[in-house]
């Protein structure tokens, strides 16, 4: 895994990665057309590879505090996020910042951005809750202050809120199996996201535990909002699967495909049980109500910022911090239909 460093990278650093000297980076910023191509070249490349500020406004604003964070998240329309973004806040004015919040749309450019924004200094860091990360960010050397909220950033070591989204999810087809469901179908997250895989693998390894065998058939790949979980009963339903249980992977889809199957004519829980992922607001104002597992928001964004402010204080070193999840059992699961069991 890689270290990450979040101090500032100087021209020092540049040179040597260069194999030039600093004045040399220095006429190559500020005279580009005194130095030979191939020079400057090298010169621009160990820029972008060390996350370098070169101009003398960007480095004086190191020197300063915006007292402004961002949270940076999937989908701004997604209502999950509403109870983090609270906690997040809540930390933040105890400790005198603001925050503000970014709408990444699974585009690395926008990522980028908002990661260079702390970069120059426009804010003081980042709490990034987005399922990838740009290839030409993860190479740089050094990375301005970011923790990590509830994602899996494969080979980078950085600060990290989470929960253990495979023991989750494997407690949710463990409740389903204990009610007696012998086909139970999966909506899952967008692949190859490691959260989707990881509440995929947790969905395989809860039928595993109840002597089920996996059937390909029974999974479906969504993207963890409301269209995607009607989508995916229309899928079961072209594959000609038989299920008396889904598990989905967030609870927007679980309410999607909720609305589909009724759409269908088929009842929640007496032909179909449902069980979601999240417990957002949602889950409590359909009905009937569904049953899911709980991660707690709120203290998610609270930890999240606290850990970005240790970062800032220079007190942070790259950690871990997982929270509990629960079950939380509502009237959308119940025993399959007799003629299931």
């Amino acid at each position: 895994m890689q270290d990450v460093s979040t101090t500032a990278p100087t021209i020092a650093e540049v040179a040597r990665l260069a194999g030039v000297s600093t004045a040399t980076v220095s006429r190559a910023l500020a005279q580009p057309e005194k130095v030979k191509a191939r020079t400057r070249e090298r010169v621009i490349e160990a820029v972008k590879a060390t996350g370098f500020i070169p101009n003398a406004q960007a480095r004086n604003l190191r020197l300063q505090a915006t007292r402004t964070v961002i949270l940076l998240v999937r989908d701004i329309s997604n209502p999950f996020y509403l109870e983090i973004y609270k906690g997040v806040e809540e930390a933040a004015i105890d400790a005198g910042y603001k925050v503000l919040m970014g709408d990444a749309r699974d585009d690395d450019e926008r990522i980028l951005r908002y990661v260079d924004m702390v970069r120059e200094r426009h804010a003081d860091g980042l709490i990034l809750m987005v399922g990838r990360f740009p290839e030409i960010l993860a190479k740089r050397s050094r990375l301005p202050p970011i923790v990590v909220a509830l994602e899996r950033l494969p080979g980078l070591n950085l600060p990290t809120v989470k929960i253990d989204n495979h023991a989750a999810a494997r407690s949710a087809v463990a409740h389903l199996a204990r009610l007696g469901h012998r086909r139970i179908a999966h909506i899952a997250g967008p692949m190859p996201d490691p959260m989707s895989l990881d509440r995929r693998d947790g969905y395989l390894a809860g039928l595993a535990d109840a002597g089920i065998a996996a059937d390909p058939d029974l999974v479906v790949e969504g993207d963890f909002g409301l269209a995607a979980g009607r989508a995916a009963i229309r899928t079961l339903a072209d594959r000609g699967a038989s299920y008396t249980a889904i598990f989905a992977a967030s609870d927007q889809m679980a309410v999607g495909a909720m609305g589909e199957l009724r759409a269908r004519g088929r009842h929640v829980p007496d032909d179909v049980s449902v069980v979601g992922f999240d417990d957002i607001v949602l889950a409590e104002a359909v009905e009937p109500q569904l049953t899911t597992i709980h991660q707690p928001r709120r203290e998610i964004g609270q930890a999240a910022m606290a850990l970005l402010i240790e970062q800032l204080s220079g007190r942070g070193a790259p950690s871990d911090l997982t929270l509990s999840t629960r079950l939380i059992e509502r009237a959308s699961a119940a025993v399959p239909p007799k003629q299931a069991r």
